[in-house]
């Protein structure tokens, strides 16, 4: 089984990462950085997770509030370097682990945290400021991510208690999942300082130390806080240290402190620490029953004959060719498609077996492959093929056979939209597989 052996808690000041970017490891302004992340990197590089499982919020980089989610969880298998404006810093990307991932979101759902996945988006400085001081990159990382993104920047946010709970349901999924697996947590954020308005620049460093007192000693306090009362002891986008208590609700109650450090450069106060839980492993019993629990609202579906579930992994294994056919939905990528499909599949690099199912218009094959079945829609909407010719094609029948079990046998329907009266239902059938 997989097992949580430490905490870490570190800001994420874009200094942090501007400080490593431009070697200032003997200026005596950002000495003091490099020197409060080396026991993390040392402890890192002493303990050998397998997996790094990290807490973070994008600063409106990969995450726009055209659609902003509270917890979003990176299932993806590589992490590339976000850029932020001025083009990305100089970091390879870092491997993924789509398993564990799935299986967290898979035990957050059923714990009823109501997530959202991510996967093929960039990681900002919330992520790679202090993960570049954390592990030697060259060539590659050490260590595998799993990216765990907070929405905390357009209110409302959930609770500090509700953050905190959702690091205790970390707890029993990373615990559960088969593997053997050394997880690290780690949480970035904070320490206290405001960047907007008229009280842009405050820090409160007697809260920062205060903080970290209750974040290793009472936790529970810190989860009966209100947003309004960090905002007002820590400014309003250091309140961004609930992240924090996610962090901690997934280590045991009782912990030790082996490094804690504070600096207040600038803006931000700049903390590090490193948590080791107390207390013996969870019982075998409690897993199990767990995993029971995470399985419940599927158990018994596999009987259902000509079904298909779409789960994260398909979703992560096909995200190449159903990103491909998602992309129907922008003019320019359907003309570019229609004109030269050839041309159109090497652009986005799909796959020789990727590039046949779409050219042989194998319905059931996509969808085998695993094709969400509002892709096949676009498709067929791009190619004059109707969904009743995809739902026949399907079942392995003709357009004929399939209708004479429709209460309306003669109604044929697309999503089409303007171009529905171009649709060429005689030549769709032909298409048919």
């Amino acid at each position: 089984m997989a097992r949580i052996i430490g905490g870490i808690a570190a800001s994420h000041t874009p200094t942090i990462g501007f400080a490593f970017d431009k070697n200032k490891r003997d200026d005596p302004v950002w000495a003091p950085i490099f020197e409060n992340f080396a026991p993390l990197a040392d402890w890192l590089a002493d303990r050998k997770p397998d997996v790094l499982l990290l807490i973070y919020n994008d600063h409106v980089t990969s995450f726009f509030f055209d659609h902003y989610s509270a917890f979003a969880l990176g299932v993806g298998p590589q992490w590339h370097v976000a850029d932020e404006g001025g083009g990305a810093r100089d970091l390879p990307p870092i491997n993924g682990h789509p398993g564990l991932a799935a299986h967290i979101g898979t035990s957050l759902m059923a714990d009823e945290f109501d997530m959202s996945f991510f996967q093929n988006k960039a990681l900002d400085h919330g992520c790679f400021s202090p993960l570049s001081m954390l592990c030697p990159h060259k060539p590659e990382w050490p260590v595998k991510l799993v990216p765990l993104q907070m929405g905390v920047l357009q209110m409302p946010v959930p609770s500090a208690r509700r953050f905190y709970k959702l690091g205790q349901a970390l707890r029993r999924a990373i615990e559960s999942y088969p593997e053997d697996l050394k997880v690290a947590i780690v949480a970035t954020g904070g320490l206290s300082h405001q960047v907007h308005g008229e009280r842009a620049g405050f820090n409160n460093t007697e809260w920062d130390q205060r903080f970290l007192d209750l974040l290793e000693r009472d936790p529970e306090q810190l989860a009966g806080m209100t947003i309004a009362e960090y905002a007002a002891l820590g400014g309003y986008e250091g309140s961004e240290v609930v992240m924090w208590l996610t962090m901690r609700g997934a280590m045991p109650a009782n912990v030790v402190c082996t490094h804690r450090s504070y600096y207040l450069p600038s803006m931000a106060g700049i903390a590090t620490a490193i948590y080791e839980g107390e207390g013996g492993e969870t019982e075998p019993a409690a897993i199990e029953r767990h995993q029971r629990h995470m399985t419940r609202e599927l158990a018994g579906i596999e009987k259902l004959e000509g079904t298909y579930p779409f789960t994260i992994e398909i979703a992560v294994r096909a995200y190449r060719i159903n990103d491909y056919l998602h992309r129907m939905v922008e003019p320019s990528h359907r003309e570019a498609f229609l004109r030269d499909p050839e041309a159109s599949f090497e652009a986005a690099g799909l796959t020789g077996e990727e590039r046949d199912l779409i050219r042989r218009r194998d319905w059931r094959g996509l969808l085998h492959y695993g094709v969400i079945f509002f892709m096949l829609e676009k498709l067929g909407a791009v190619t004059g093929v109707s969904n009743l010719h995809i739902y026949a094609a399907m079942r392995g029948e003709t357009l004929e056979a399939f209708q004479r079990t429709r209460n309306a046998p003669g109604a044929l329907y697309s999503v089409a939209g303007k171009a529905a009266g171009k649709l060429d239902w005689d030549s769709a059938e032909k298409e048919k597989r």
